[in-house]
């Protein structure tokens, strides 16, 4: 990854932000509503919460068949999806709570998925939503070598079978969370001074990350072993069917917002400049899917609004719903893209489509 050195136009001709800033602003006081979080994201937190952890119980409490264990890891697994897609996401951008108390105990719950709250909210919050779809910066295209998402990546002729494959390795996002992942990025981004808001120590970021990664694996891998009376390896494998689970959910969700057609990738000029503001540059490099589906915007915690999120990663997703209508007000009239699929199948078509593209051998590509 290069050393964040980007710089975004301040030419708004249109003054796209600058009207989009200020309707929003009087949506929310004239309807005399928080940004943050209300009861129905509170509510949310309770189902998320309970399809995680109450499996977890169960399992270990109940004497039930090794077949009802299985569907209930698989259970466990949307419920992790869940709590990282409702609960930590808006925590972690402050838009949970308008108290920084209660957003600093639900984005504590990246623990218990496994994660790392100081590296996530570098990838995520600074690198990601600050340099979106670009290469060399935006660390979400970064697959190491065996998937390429970008023209801008080195093509490999493993590549050209990628659209087949990828699906398989996007299971096992959070279970590197728990192996490798954490450690690189903390060695990576300590290395590189990057933070999202203070800095914290060096000793303070390994020892919170030894320290939770230790109780990670004695509550969900040396606890069941010791208590559940049935193989080692029948554990191991319901860990890794939750975190499978999990893993392909966040890993699809999170690719169709910025990895399909419709989407650009664009790089700055030799001076590092980019060519649009970074509010337009949003509206060029994400998309949005399934919007009316009510189900899709329950679960996923608005990430199929991924317009209005990058665009204002501060509100609570529960709002995006009401201000996605301004925002597409807007774009059309200052005669900008509003990239959306109807559905939530013709975003996975998109992706796939353009995971097929990018395998091809780069002079065989229509640009």
């Amino acid at each position: 990854m290069t050393q964040p050195n980007i710089k975004f136009s301040r030419v708004d001709s249109a003054k796209f932000f600058r009207t989009l800033n200020k309707r929003v602003n009087s949506y929310f006081k004239e309807n005399k509503i928080k940004r943050t979080g209300n009861w129905k994201l509170h509510l949310k937190t309770i189902v998320m919460f309970s399809l995680f952890l109450t499996p977890y119980f169960i399992i270990l409490t109940l004497d039930i068949s090794q077949w009802w264990m299985l569907l209930l890891t698989i259970v466990m697994g949307i419920g992790m999806a869940g709590v990282g897609m409702n609960v930590m996401h808006d925590a972690n951008h402050g838009s949970y709570s308008s108290k920084k108390w209660v957003n600093k105990i639900m984005g504590g719950s990246m623990y218990i998925l496994a994660g790392n709250v100081y590296n996530w909210q570098v990838q995520h919050n600074v690198l990601h939503h600050t340099y979106t779809n670009i290469h060399g910066h935006d660390e979400d295209l970064e697959a190491g070598r065996i998937i390429r998402f970008s023209k801008h990546s080195k093509w490999r002729r493993f590549h050209k079978f990628q659209h087949y494959y990828s699906v398989f390795l996007y299971g096992l996002l959070t279970f590197n969370w728990v192996l490798t992942t954490d450690f690189k990025q903390t060695r990576r981004y300590l290395k590189r001074k990057l933070a999202y808001g203070e800095m914290p120590s060096p000793i303070r970021q390994w020892s919170t990350l030894a320290i939770t990664k230790a109780l990670y694996i004695a509550i969900w891998i040396i606890l069941p072993m010791i208590i559940m009376n049935i193989a080692w390896w029948k554990i191991l494998l319901g860990f890794f069917i939750m975190h499978y689970t999990a893993g392909l959910i966040l890993s699809i969700v999170f690719q169709l917002a910025h990895v399909v057609e419709n989407t650009q990738m664009p790089l700055p000029d030799e001076k590092g400049s980019m060519k649009n503001t970074w509010a337009i540059h949003q509206l060029f490099t994400t998309v949005n899917f399934s919007t009316k589906n009510k189900i899709v915007n329950w679960f996923t915690g608005g990430l199929n609004h991924q317009v209005e999120h990058h665009i204002f990663p501060n509100i609570s997703h529960i709002h995006y719903s009401k201000i996605s209508k301004i925002v597409k007000q807007t774009a059309k009239e200052c005669n900008l893209p509003y990239h959306e699929y109807q559905t939530t199948r013709a975003a996975i078509i998109a992706h796939f489509k353009h995971l097929k593209e990018m395998g091809m051998k780069p002079a065989t590509i229509t640009v």
